[in-house]
């Protein structure tokens, strides 16, 4: 797409008229259930704070970008702080433009590495510390052996540069939230993916964990509600055997 002149920032095109898809289809499904997961944590954690947004799979502008038409970056999840939880009368986002949240970049990213190498640990990396983003996960569960880095790489920016953590949970003092692998059965299967984790490192249950734990409390319920009435019964002929009507009982 060619881009128009543009005399100055005020010219600038808006969310509403960029590109908010380059039409590229993923290659992989866990760039985008993985991170629409984590966004599913903090909407159960964070239901009532209105200071954050998450995207996912959505074009970042700066102003060289929207000059150009095109996102500077894409990633696969971002975490901004600070910034309204919803936009547009509650439409969403179309893209995240930072002329239009005040100039707030992302805190966090997260890029999972595929079998498409999308120059994660190059002009991605250089673009995220541009913008000034705090900090850079990469995911590499599958290809960390052919790209000669760890699985886990957490890169947290320092003067400028980005500067290696491979701990895990990672602890991000700024939201309070640990981030890390977890490891359990999901959707039947063995697997591993990637959680949001509490001050003593333990990690916030998927939505469909969530479900399983509802139900389980709800089952409990029932178990105790029919003890009860099974209780009450009981009670109910054992007065009946003294001669007593439960329904008519003497005030004591």
């Amino acid at each position: 797409m060619e881009s128009p002149m543009l005399d100055s920032d005020w010219r600038l095109p808006t969310s509403e008229e960029l590109p908010c898809s380059d039409d590229t289809p993923v290659d992989n499904e866990n760039q985008n259930t993985l991170p629409n997961w984590l966004l599913a944590v903090l909407e159960e954690i964070w239901g009532d704070r209105q200071d954050w947004f998450f995207g996912v799979d959505m074009g970042i502008y700066d102003r060289e970008a929207q000059r150009q038409w095109a996102p500077k970056v894409i990633p696969d999840g971002f975490l901004s702080i600070g910034v309204p939880r919803h936009k547009r009368e509650g439409r969403g986002r179309l893209s995240y433009v930072l002329q239009e949240e005040n100039d707030v970049a992302p805190l966090l990213t997260l890029e999972y590495v595929s079998k498409t190498y999308g120059q994660e640990y190059g002009k991605k990396m250089a673009d995220y510390a541009d913008l000034g983003v705090r900090y850079y996960i990469i995911y590499n569960p599958e290809y960390s052996r052919r790209d000669k880095h760890q699985p886990w790489e957490v890169y947290q920016l320092v003067q400028g540069h980005y500067q290696l953590h491979t701990k895990e949970p990672f602890w991000i003092p700024e939201i309070r939230l640990g981030i890390g692998r977890v490891q359990g059965e999901l959707g039947g299967i063995q697997r591993e993916w990637l959680a949001w984790h509490d001050e003593s490192g333990n990690p916030y249950p998927l939505p469909q964990e969530l479900i399983q734990q509802l139900q389980a409390q709800l089952r409990l319920e029932r178990q105790r509600a029919e003890a009860e009435r099974q209780r009450a019964e009981r009670l109910a002929d054992y007065l009946r055997s003294l001669g007593l009507d439960p329904e008519n009982l003497p005030e004591p």
